[in-house]
């Protein structure tokens, strides 16, 4: 299940949960509204990753924890550390970010 950040408490669920992959987006981002279903059909199919939405713009706590500069970005933490980051809207991309972080 995606879910979407009401508050800026990323922090606290990278900490809580072992496998994360963050989509970070904004309202007025074409790209994010393409990537979002995909991230919603993925997370159907990962039930060990838990798959996370921050708008960049109303909740820039969370979004200090990677380096947008871009958006979407969609970043990787396991163990509570970040793993790994880009800016795509290719969905095979996001497999392959979450290959990285269940298969090591």
């Amino acid at each position: 299940m995606l879910e979407e950040l009401a508050q800026d408490n990323l922090q606290e669920l990278i900490s809580s949960n072992e496998k994360v992959l963050v989509q970070y987006g904004a309202t007025w981002c074409g790209n994010c509204r393409i990537m979002k279903p995909k991230m919603k059909r993925l997370s159907k199919t990962h039930d060990t990753v838990k798959f996370l939405y921050v708008d960049a713009e109303k909740l820039p706590e969370s979004r200090k924890l990677a380096e947008v500069s871009n958006l979407p970005t969609f970043a990787t933490f396991k163990s509570g550390k970040l793993v790994n980051q880009v800016q795509t809207n290719k969905e095979e991309v996001l497999k392959t970010l979450i290959d990285e972080i269940t298969n090591n």
